[in-house]
């Protein structure tokens, strides 16, 4: 073995010391960049090149750390990509651990679904059914106590309806008609959901007149309101049915406006123990003899509504039921006016000669006329001063009162029964 001479031993002695300073050195550059959170642009070069890249791995883990999630979680009805939604309590979106602070809801068109959020912040609805066969897409915000805020979206499509009940009334667009118009609403199919169908019908106007619906049967819906209504009203009616399921599986098939006038008054009060008709137009009063149903055919009682005119009709007892002292076929009966879907009718008569005498008829009220309906004739000018929604009153008759769902007969009902 060679020795070790005494200047080499001092050399491997001081060796241990130097690596101790530089270790010592790199462990101050270590804490000095553990100690500055910015980047490598802070400290001397030498420093810099001394801890190589090293020093500035602890500030980038620092700057990268993931953000603050809110706590406030999200609950969008239906999911993402639902289809075949159902127009109607479907559609909601809450939040747990936070409130909502917007949400907004539009269809394929970018129209906005109105809704609103509930006092407390926890949930939305929309005012309303959502349109069948329709693509929405909902976008929502909500925030937690530290105020972060958290977002959902989702878009569906609501159902095609395999099953329409088709609705029709008797309303024409921009129509005048009497004070005592009753709106009569029939439906194709038979209505089981007939509280979702009326709030699926209503009703505004000039006069902000009250009008409530009254079911006869399962298919039709009539509506009036209290009292006659005001000369002049503009009144308008809002179907919204397509979104209604009127029946299991079945919707409606009409969403449009329709809009109709209220013209002149006219009441007409038939006194069968008189043979006298009064006529009460506006601030005038007239009166017209006539003649009513006979004993054995006896004409309604009650108040009732002239629901067509006709300036020629056939009437015909084959078309009427019980009718009593043998058959009769009139071709050409003049100035028509129906009163009920019995059969009841205001009209002309060119045959008889009772009128202001007694009561000759099969259960019509008539007064004189010509052959071919003479237009200047009693009957001709009553039937043209005459629109339909007038009212016309039979009193004193020996007959029962006129059922409600005969013709436009809903009068007869008191308010608290309608």
């Amino acid at each position: 073995m060679k020795p070790v001479k005494a200047a080499d031993a001092a050399q491997w002695k001081a060796r241990p010391a130097r690596r101790a300073g530089v270790a010592l050195a790199m462990g101050g550059v270590l804490l000095l960049s553990a100690a500055c959170s910015s980047s490598g642009g802070g400290g001397s070069k030498d420093a810099a090149g001394a801890g190589g890249g090293g020093g500035d791995k602890p500030a980038a883990a620092a700057s990268s750390a993931a953000p603050k999630t809110s706590a406030a979680v999200l609950t969008v009805q239906p999911k993402d990509g639902s289809a075949d939604v159902a127009p109607k309590d479907a559609l909601s979106v809450s939040v747990a651990s936070g409130t909502l602070t917007t949400v907004e809801v539009t269809d394929k068109d970018g129209k906005a679904v109105p809704g609103a959020i509930a006092a407390d912040g926890l949930s939305w609805k929309p005012s309303g059914a959502l349109n069948v066969g329709t693509s929405y897409h909902v976008s929502a915000q909500a925030k937690d106590s530290a105020g972060l805020v958290s977002a959902a979206t989702s878009s569906f499509t609501t159902l095609t309806p395999g099953k329409l009940a088709a609705a029709t009334d008797n309303i024409s667009d921009n129509g005048t008609y009497g004070v005592g118009m009753i709106v009569s609403v029939n439906f194709t199919k038979p209505v089981k959901n007939k509280a979702e169908v009326l709030k699926g019908i209503t009703f505004d106007s000039s006069t902000n007149t009250p009008v409530k619906g009254h079911w006869f049967g399962s298919q039709r819906l009539d509506f009036r309101p209290e009292k006659y209504w005001a000369p002049g009203t503009k009144v308008t009616i809002h179907y919204k049915l397509k979104s209604v399921e009127v029946s299991p599986g079945v919707y409606g098939d009409v969403d449009r406006d329709e809009p109709f006038t209220i013209g002149r008054s006219k009441v007409s009060t038939a006194d069968l123990s008189t043979d006298m008709m009064t006529v009460k137009k506006g601030g005038s009063t007239t009166t017209i003899p006539i003649t009513g149903g006979n004993d054995d055919n006896p004409s309604w009682n009650g108040t009732m509504v002239i629901s067509s005119k006709e300036k020629v009709t056939r009437m015909n007892s084959a078309t009427v039921s019980n009718i009593v002292g043998g058959e009769y076929d009139v071709p050409d009966v003049p100035h028509a006016m129906r009163l009920t879907a019995s059969g009841t009718y205001v009209h002309g008569n060119y045959w008889g000669n009772a009128f202001g005498k007694s009561n000759a008829s099969h259960g019509c009220i008539s007064m004189q006329d010509g052959k071919d309906g003479d237009d200047g004739s009693t009957a001709g000018k009553f039937f043209a001063d005459s629109i339909v929604g007038d009212v016309v009153k039979i009193v004193n008759s020996k007959g029962k009162t006129v059922s409600p769902d005969n013709g436009l007969s809903g009068w007869t009902l008191p308010w608290s029964a309608w």
